[in-house]
């Protein structure tokens, strides 16, 4: 049984290490005993920190596409490397950014939250006050409706995958529901909505239907087990799972309970869906079920002809991915992937598939279905559907065209 483990691991490593998913080749060397002992093993290492943070050689896995718009420094986004991480959970200080007037450095012992409106009484809280609540967890993905609006354009991007689509980012979000508050502030039975709105000098505010308020949404005061950073809302912030980003109101201070949606700047002049017969569509909240190719994909590519596993993450705003299918021939055939588990809803699920590449060029794409029973589209299919004026809520399938040296390029087909 050993002989045959041992053989089998070593032509794993020949062809997944030496055929692997990065651009350059690895070094693949016989077996040696006894094993070689590096200048690291042979000294003291550095001592404790008060806070780690990642190795010096991954130091070049950054955010990705950071912008803001002409004459600000705050008001753009930044996007997570989706092609450099592997798993479910995004690192705090890789997850995505989107501001409309840069991050407010807010004394959290100053921050108070109000909820008035259609209330029986209005309630002001501290921070402190909050933290007495009863918290639940959760992992949610959080994706701006933004993500991938380069796709709209008439010709394909030169961008990473994470450059591209990585307006999206998965964590562990800790807080307290907002349905306890609201209670307690005796919300009106016939108030159908609310409007929210953050500290940051753009006071972004958005109306939030009440049956979402009451169902699974919180006031996220952790994330990922520690306090929210404040590129993503500290001291408190509200989180509606599935639903589009910017809904999710960062730097949260206000809660007015309202009869009918607010109308507010960022939901009026932003946020609509302008489809190809000039109609705009409003008010569409979840985000829909979407999947995309992180390696290979521009940026990393093969190294030759051999085995290979192709990785993705797929995700939907309207429940749990159900099924990931992977094409290796442009969608002429599809294939189940494996999807990671734990598979939970309204939250980023890896998947990944072996791929035996002869060398010829080719194209890949991505395919998820939701629990729903929702099917991502074709690229071609979703822009005769809503047109190219759009640039919210793009989540057709990603084409990725492998050519004959191994570079990976965006392409539609």
């Amino acid at each position: 049984m050993d002989l045959p483990r041992r053989s089998f691991l070593k032509r794993s490593v020949a062809l997944l290490g030496a055929g692997g998913l990065g651009s350059a080749s690895a070094v693949r060397a016989e077996a040696q005993e006894p094993l070689e002992t590096p200048p690291w093993t042979k000294s003291p290492g550095t001592g404790m920190s008060e806070y780690g943070g990642p190795s010096k050689h991954e130091g070049h896995v950054k955010r990705a596409g950071i912008g803001s718009r002409p004459g600000t420094t705050g008001s753009g986004a930044s996007r997570t490397p989706l092609e450099a991480l592997d798993g479910m959970i995004t690192p705090s200080g890789l997850h995505f950014e989107r501001h409309h007037s840069g991050v407010p450095d807010i004394d959290p012992a100053r921050h108070r939250l109000l909820i008035h409106g259609m209330v029986r009484r209005p309630l002001l809280f501290t921070v402190e006050a909050l933290l007495r609540y009863p918290r639940v967890s959760r992992i949610h993905f959080l994706e701006c409706s933004g993500n991938s609006a380069v796709m709209y354009g008439a010709t394909p991007p030169t961008q990473t995958a994470g450059q591209a689509h990585g307006l999206v980012s998965c964590s562990e979000w800790t807080g307290v529901p907002l349905r306890l508050l609201l209670e307690e502030a005796g919300a009106d039975p016939g108030a159908a909505w609310l409007l929210a709105e953050g500290a940051d000098s753009a006071a972004m505010s958005r109306s939030v239907p009440m049956a979402k308020a009451m169902d699974d949404a919180l006031l996220a005061l952790f994330q990922n087990g520690e306090r929210l950073r404040p590129e993503n809302g500290y001291p408190v912030r509200l989180f509606l799972p599935g639903y589009e980003g910017n809904m999710s109101v960062k730097w949260l201070r206000r809660i007015k309970v309202t009869a009918t949606p607010t109308m507010t700047k960022d939901e009026t002049s932003r946020y609509t869906d302008l489809q190809a017969d000039g109609k705009a569509l409003m008010f569409t909240y979840p985000m829909e079920v979407k999947s995309v190719i992180t390696r290979p994909s521009p940026g990393v590519g093969l190294a030759g002809a051999g085995l290979y596993e192709i990785s993705g993450l797929a995700w939907s705003g309207n429940g749990a991915v159900a099924r990931v299918e992977v094409s290796t021939d442009g969608g002429g055939t599809w294939r189940a992937a494996a999807l990671t588990t734990p598979v939970l809803p309204r939250a980023i699920t890896p998947f990944r598939v072996a791929w035996k590449w002869d060398g010829r060029p080719t194209v890949l794409k991505s395919r998820a279905t939701d629990d729903t029973g929702a099917i991502q589209p074709e690229r071609e299919r979703f822009i005769a559907d809503h047109g190219a004026n759009a640039i919210f809520h793009y989540h057709a399938i990603q084409a990725w065209a492998v050519q004959a040296n191994g570079e990976v390029k965006h392409v539609y087909a």
